[in-house]
């Protein structure tokens, strides 16, 4: 079974901006939400993934991820009622690959980062554009934004 091991930060400044490597544009929805299990649908630059993910215990979850056609994908997005639209961009800091998501539309203002990890206990470092940890809130999640976008938050 497949595993992902993620940690989700807020972002405390724009200096990561400096590292990015690569950034792609994903439109990404939900076809189920359910806290047991969510499937995505998702269009990531020119390709697109089917995902599956379990109920999370800790920072950990199953997930299985397939590639698809993209005119399936695009098709499927139009059976999800609500559509991420987002900026991932890649930030390399001592060997690790944080993943900041920079969100548009009726998400704007919400960037985070996430990291990938190979056990919940691993090191990993910390920059300090890092903010405070969200790993655990599960308003930050893809699937509960795409449900109350981070527009609606009472501030």
């Amino acid at each position: 079974m497949a595993v992902e091991i993620e940690r989700k930060f807020l972002v405390a400044s724009d200096a990561w901006r400096e590292q990015i490597s690569h950034s792609t544009r994903i439109a990404q929805g939900y076809l189920c939400t359910d806290p047991e299990r969510t499937v995505r649908v998702r269009t990531k630059g020119e390709a697109a993934f089917l995902t599956i993910k379990g109920k999370n215990a800790g920072i950990s979850r199953a997930e299985f991820e397939y590639a698809i056609p993209v005119a399936d994908a695009l098709a499927m997005l139009q059976l999800c009622p609500n559509v991420l639209d987002k900026t991932r961009h890649l930030v390399n800091v001592d060997g690790h690959t944080f993943e900041v998501d920079e969100f548009h539309g009726a998400n704007a203002g919400l960037i985070v980062a996430e990291l990938e990890l190979s056990s919940e206990d691993a090191a990993y470092p910390q920059p300090a554009w890092l903010g405070a940890e969200v790993s655990g809130d599960t308003r930050y999640y893809n699937s509960a934004l795409s449900i109350t976008p981070f527009s609606q938050w009472a501030k």
